[in-house]
């Protein structure tokens, strides 16, 4: 019997700022932005007819890439495409990663969007198509609809009232009343403890428009009113003044939770339930479970409870599955819960892995013909430049005219990833001659320091008899005799 999902959804859209823990109060900790590779794309850089700029949304160039994207976005939306399946195809460094972002930051947090890489499938302590499967279906996202009652109004008056003997000590015994109105009607409630102390926690006051959920007895602030706004000369800019509501105070109010498949199905192939998203310990899901919960949904679709909103699933190195996962894939992209399935490949005419062919991108013919192609290119100098440009803003480095010059020319000559991983180490040079500017000769120092691909695999063939294992003539430099001198003196008794 499926379990219900009121709790888990609610808990996902929740304010979770402050947790109760063994009667301690538990903050959250404040989010950290971490600087990442990608972390400067913030879209795709389309305008309004899907025609990409040249420069937008922290992306570059690749514009019939960046375009095609976009139309792939606006079916994703649209749900035109469920079912349909993108390889971004190009050579190493060429920005396959950075659309895959771009699509999923135009895409929004309400669409299920995952990231997983090829070889991901093969490290899990699970099978590979149990793998793929939890992938897809948390892909899947399900918008569930229930109608909550709440109370809605402007706060006329807060009356506290503390018992008699010792009314500082004790607040457990505190009560209140709470007067709320709207255009059309006022009415008194009688509050508890836990009332008085939501509307303390809250800092509401006379004047402030709340909401209060009948289930839980939550309190909102939705602002304050428009009537108050003349109480004071000077107000914060984060007040928020909003109209008094009209009508009934109670009313019943549609909300909408997103879920994954995924999470549904963790709930309810568990016994801790719920908890068990938590725990991480999911394990494989017996495919029953799987197929009662396909029935309900689909239930829940005809009464009009719910919806399914077909995400993204994005998997990066994609000639890395093997046939077995190509198999299943194929079958999975016919069923009709089925996400949209990027993949991104650097590899060209290769081998697929678990067989002796050679196939374009390392993937089966009979799945490449199911894919909509969409092809990168290599970067022109100036594109180099503006990127280069782009990820000295993002990670707070101050670069010359000169430095920025260099750094773009070896970016050309060697690569635009060994370019980038220069931008930080060139500052701290920079720092560490008490400068706050990258010039040139900190370019070329760093340059000495960290070898590229190419001067790395130069000094390898020149040193190759000084390396072990290696495939040449003469693969070791250690002494024949040496051996024979080290067993001689082993048997020294």
């Amino acid at each position: 019997k499926l379990q219900f999902l009121y709790f888990i959804v609610t808990l996902q859209k929740r304010n979770m700022a402050e947790l109760k823990t063994g009667g301690a109060e538990v903050k959250d900790v404040t989010k950290v932005e971490r600087i990442g590779a990608h972390s400067h794309v913030r879209g795709l850089g389309l305008d309004d007819a899907l025609e990409a700029r040249v420069t937008g949304q922290g992306m570059v160039g690749q514009l019939s890439a960046r375009k095609a994207a976009g139309i792939v976005v606006t079916m994703i939306k649209e749900g035109k495409i469920a079912g349909r399946s993108v390889l971004l195809a190009g050579a190493p460094g060429s920005g396959k990663t950075a659309i895959a972002m771009g699509m999923a930051q135009a895409l929004g947090e309400d669409v299920p969007f995952t990231m997983i890489a090829g070889s991901e499938i093969f490290s899990l302590e699970m099978s590979k198509t149990e793998a793929l499967t939890q992938a897809f279906r948390r892909s899947i996202g399900v918008r569930i609809k229930e109608e909550t009652e709440i109370i809605e109004g402007e706060v006329v008056e807060i009356c506290i009232e503390r018992p008699a003997t010792d009314p500082g000590k004790d607040s457990a015994g505190r009560t209140g009343r709470l007067c709320l109105k709207t255009t059309d009607m006022e009415t008194e409630f009688d509050l508890g403890q836990k009332m008085i102390e939501a509307l303390q926690k809250e800092k509401i006051t006379v004047g402030d428009v709340i909401t209060i959920d009948k289930a839980n007895g939550k309190i909102s602030k939705i602002g304050r009113s428009f009537s108050k706004s003349k109480d004071f000369d000077a107000t914060s800019q984060n007040v928020r003044f909003v109209q008094t509501p009209d009508g009934e105070l109670q009313k019943r109010k549609e909300v909408v939770h997103t879920v994954s498949l995924h999470e549904i199905d963790v709930i309810n192939s568990r016994q801790q339930g719920f908890l068990a998203l938590f725990s991480g310990d999911i394990g494989e899901i017996k495919p029953e479970v799987r197929e009662q919960i396909d029935s309900r949904v689909a239930e829940w679709r005809e009464e009009g409870k719910s919806e399914i909103v077909p995400g993204v699933l994005f998997i990066d190195e994609v000639h890395m599955l093997d046939i077995e996962c190509f198999s299943w894939m194929n079958r999975a992209l016919e069923g009709s819960l089925a996400p949209v399935v990027i993949m991104a490949s650097n590899r060209g005419i290769s081998t697929i892995r678990g067989t002796e062919y050679k196939s374009p991108h390392g993937i089966p013919i009979d799945l490449l013909d199911r894919l909509i192609i969409i092809s990168t290119d290599a970067y022109t100098p100036k594109e180099l430049k503006k990127i280069i440009q782009i990820r000295c803003e993002e990670e707070d480095v101050e670069m010359d005219d000169e430095a920025l010059k260099t750094l773009t020319a070896l970016g050309g000559k060697t690569s635009l990833r060994y370019a980038l991983q220069l931008i930080t180490t060139a500052s701290l040079v920079a720092l560490k001659r008490k400068s706050s500017i990258v010039q040139p000769e900190d370019i070329k120092k760093v340059y000495n320091l960290f070898c590229d691909l190419k001067r790395s695999t130069e000094y390898l063939v020149e040193h190759e008899k000084e390396f072990l294992f290696s495939d040449g003539k003469g693969n070791s430099h250690q002494d024949p005799s040496a051996d024979v001198e080290m067993t001689d003196a082993s048997n020294l008794d």
